[in-house]
């Protein structure tokens, strides 16, 4: 067993390091293609950088549905990176930042407001898929739902009005002429070379926690919550945190909002068009979102103090993210049972 065990911990560190390399190479394209556009800086951090980076856990949702037939572990992954990516990179970002690190009035009314919408939507697409498609269970006081290609165009819709917002956005206030020409076809290229580096980590990861969670007999929600969620979280924390030490708050955390806004809008959704329809179990999804609404709320209250993030809050928002990660861990192993014990359904 410990040889197992040592096997598939090796694999996600490797997996980690591919999917970080992945990163590096996708940080760079998107740059410089951002310049070569005249992208605003918000609207770089929330849509190029934020896309690119949130691969890894569109990944998930894609390989879990159409590979491995586990697509509950997909959208564990996607909530507890969701979580991780409004927790803990906004907290390393203001602790590796030179000064506190700044936010605006756009970022905090127009993105974080925003991505509080598209928690609600998916929150709502959830609830219709248990109120019009019930599925019967024979355990009691599980409550699950289909939800089909149909209801999962209803965030993809909600997306779409936010690249259209974004739009708006670069028209009326285009960016700075490029300093320096560059070849676009080439670092097109060069962003779909990273994407493939990062799906190849992404699967590596996928793998191990299936492994992890049989050899530990415990849920695979538990692994994806934690383990994949971290792991595919490396490029949005990278490419933030390099951000921050630069003293470019705006992109840092415009890139937490828009990864998460295209987690919950894009990459769930696309899983469920990829298999065509999943069974939702609600009892477990929406104490997750609300686990996922705290954590919002918790960003969002810190930014809006003096418009600034400081290492104080920082700190408190790395306890809070312990906090949630052990108890959903307790939950998981049957420690504690608030959930009536139903993440072992998962």
């Amino acid at each position: 067993m410990l040889g197992e065990v040592g096997l598939w911990v090796a694999v996600v560190v490797v997996a980690t390091g591919i999917v970080w390399k992945g990163s590096g190479l996708l940080e760079t394209s998107s740059t410089r293609l951002s310049t070569h556009y005249r992208l605003p800086p918000v609207v770089h951090g929330s849509i190029v950088v934020a896309v690119g980076s949130s691969f890894p856990e569109l990944s998930t949702t894609v390989l879990s549905a159409l590979i491995h037939g586990a697509f509950e572990l997909g959208v564990a992954a996607i909530v507890g990176s969701a979580i991780f990516n409004i927790l803990v990179i906004p907290a390393l970002c203001g602790l590796f930042s030179p000064k506190r690190l700044e936010a605006n009035r756009e970022l905090v009314y127009k993105e974080s407001q925003f991505y509080m919408v598209s928690v609600a939507v998916l929150l709502i697409t959830f609830s219709f898929a248990v109120i019009y498609n019930p599925v019967q269970q024979a355990q009691s006081g599980v409550i699950t739902g289909e939800m089909t290609r149909l209801l999962a165009l209803i965030p993809i819709a909600f997306y779409l009005l936010y690249i259209a917002i974004q739009y708006l956005e670069t028209r009326d206030n285009p960016g700075d002429e490029p300093a320096e020409t560059i070849r676009p076809g080439r670092e097109w290229l060069r962003f779909g070379l990273a994407l493939l580096v990062i799906v190849l980590g992404v699967e590596g990861l996928v793998r191990a926690a299936i492994n992890l969670g049989e050899i530990f007999d415990t849920p695979s929600f538990l692994w994806g919550f934690t383990v994949v969620a971290a792991g595919t979280s490396i490029p949005d924390a990278f490419v933030s945190v390099r951000a921050a030490r630069k003293n470019e708050g705006i992109t840092a955390l415009a890139n937490v909002l828009g990864s998460n806004i295209f987690d919950l809008l894009v990459a769930i959704p696309a899983g469920v068009l990829i298999a065509g329809a999943t069974v939702i179990n609600f009892s477990v999804a929406a104490p997750m979102m609300g686990l996922l609404t705290v954590a919002t709320v918790a960003l969002f209250l810190a930014m809006r103090t003096s418009m600034l993030l400081t290492r104080r809050e920082s700190v408190l928002l790395l306890a809070l993210y312990a906090v949630m990660i052990t108890w959903v861990t307790l939950e998981s192993v049957g420690v504690t049972s608030l959930l009536s014990g139903l993440l072992m359904q998962a």
